[in-house]
């Protein structure tokens, strides 16, 4: 296991963590310490005031984090125009949102060898190899469209390319979060990821869209190729630990190990499970938003726009507020109390016909949408040893393919009845399901990070 972080503060006296520990189902969830050497000063930090960015103190997930600024940018920049594109030039729903499928679908396939490559290889020439494909196939597709020779099919090729390289990164991007900051402060890391994510999800489709109408959509991707090649920059500086390789056997036989690993232990199996409840049921909320400004609100073009951009107020304001935490511990509490709250707040979405009390509610369903992602993420990474970390990550990462499914049940309830019918659908769903885990599923009720 790693033992020391790359960090600012020093340590006159190193302090070896704790190893990663099974539970048994039922029991409380006492879970293990990151792989740090904390310091002195970030101990006396954590015991007084509110230091909400406090992990940026740490010089490793600083760079990580700009280069999540940078990258996620990007995403929001290339969704906006690829979507702009791809209805401009067909004028069809369908194509639209198969190129929308195409960014997911990867994932579904690929997340658990994404996994498997962040367990085998250098995680940081991972990383980097990564996000020059990116950057190179952004830039190749601006050339495209600016030359005159965009076709549908190049719009599907590139989705297809850019879903593949992030199958790889994103795995390996989350794996390494428990390596660069000390156990104390995994929490506040990963909301801080979360916020940062959210902060352009608010500005980015709105930059992006004054950038297609100012400049046109080329250079909106050779914009998307200079913030990939922002996040290679913050990569190539980064000094990891000596982090533990999993090189036994094939691809396969490793992607067995890991899914053997997960399904072994009690914990981690519920919170994948658990975890396909939002993803899959609640967040296809935002594919309905369309019909429920326009047909439901009476709402055009701006107010779908502003219904859009509420989830992410509520979303980086929720967390901001976990960033500064400091001595929250009954997280299995705050899983299953988030899920339960988000369910019922999207039937209350499928009641109102108030605008402002739609848009209301839509912050509410963002931040407990943030508050059970940053949660179960923190606890997920704390719960698992460096030589597994890549592949549960990357099977966790499957729940992301598997949310063009929960748009389609969405969009099937939503021609059958209506929004609020589907809305309310997937709501009462939600809930009913996190009452279950907290009657049937006592170790993920009892999780608590000590």
């Amino acid at each position: 296991m790693a033992q020391a972080i790359d960090r600012d503060d020093t340590d006159p006296a190193p302090r070896p963590a704790g190893s990663p520990i099974h539970v048994p189902s039922g029991t409380l969830t006492q879970l293990p310490a990151a792989d740090a050497t904390v310091g002195a000063q970030a101990r006396a930090e954590a015991k007084h005031g509110v230091s909400t960015f406090r992990s940026l103190r740490h010089r490793n997930y600083r760079l990580l984090w700009i280069g999540t600024l940078f990258s996620s940018s990007g995403q929001w920049i290339q969704q906006v125009t690829l979507g702009w594109l791809a209805y401009d030039l067909t004028g069809s729903g369908a194509i639209l949102g198969a190129v929308n499928g195409l960014r997911s679908l990867p994932l579904l396939f690929l997340g658990p060898f994404g996994g498997v490559a962040a367990d085998r290889f250098d995680k940081k020439q991972l990383m980097f190899t990564t996000q020059m494909f990116l950057m190179l196939t952004a830039a190749v597709f601006a050339t495209v469209i600016l030359m005159g020779h965009l076709e549908v099919w190049h719009i599907f090729v590139f989705s297809t390319a850019t879903g593949v390289a992030w199958a790889f990164n994103m795995p390996v991007r989350q794996s390494i979060v428990p390596n660069v900051v000390p156990r104390e402060d995994m929490m506040n890391a990963m909301a801080l990821n979360s916020a940062g994510f959210n902060v352009t999800r608010i500005v980015g489709p709105t930059l992006a869209g004054l950038m297609i109408a100012k400049m046109g959509p080329s250079e909106n991707f050779y914009i998307q190729a200079l913030a990939y090649l922002g996040v290679a920059a913050m990569v190539v500086q980064l000094r990891l630990p000596d982090i533990p390789r999993s090189g036994k056997g094939n691809v396969m036989q490793s992607l067995a190990e890991g899914s053997k690993y997960v399904w072994r232990h009690p914990t981690l199996r519920t919170q994948m499970t658990l975890a396909l409840v939002p993803v899959v049921i609640a967040l296809p909320y935002v594919s309905l938003l369309p019909i429920l400004a326009k047909d439901t609100l009476g709402r055009g073009a701006g107010g779908y726009g502003i219904l859009m951009s509420a989830p992410g107020i509520g979303a980086v304001t929720a967390t901001l507020v976990l960033a500064s935490l400091k001595s929250f511990k009954r997280q299995g509490v705050l899983l299953l109390s988030a899920v339960f709250i988000l369910g019922l707040i999207l039937i209350l979405v499928a009641l109102s016909r108030s605008f402002w009390l739609s848009c209301a509610l839509l912050v509410l369903v963002g931040a407990c949408q943030m508050a059970y992602m940053t949660t179960n993420q923190t606890v997920l990474q704390l719960t698992t040893p460096d030589e597994y970390r890549g592949r549960v990550m990357g099977i966790y990462m499957l729940n992301q393919g598997l949310l063009p499914l929960g748009s389609l049940f969405g969009g099937v309830m939503s021609d059958a009845f209506s929004a609020p019918v589907a809305l309310a659908t997937m709501g009462g769903m939600v809930s009913l399901l996190a009452v279950w885990f907290f009657i049937k599923a006592g170790n993920i009720r009892e999780l608590s990070l000590t």
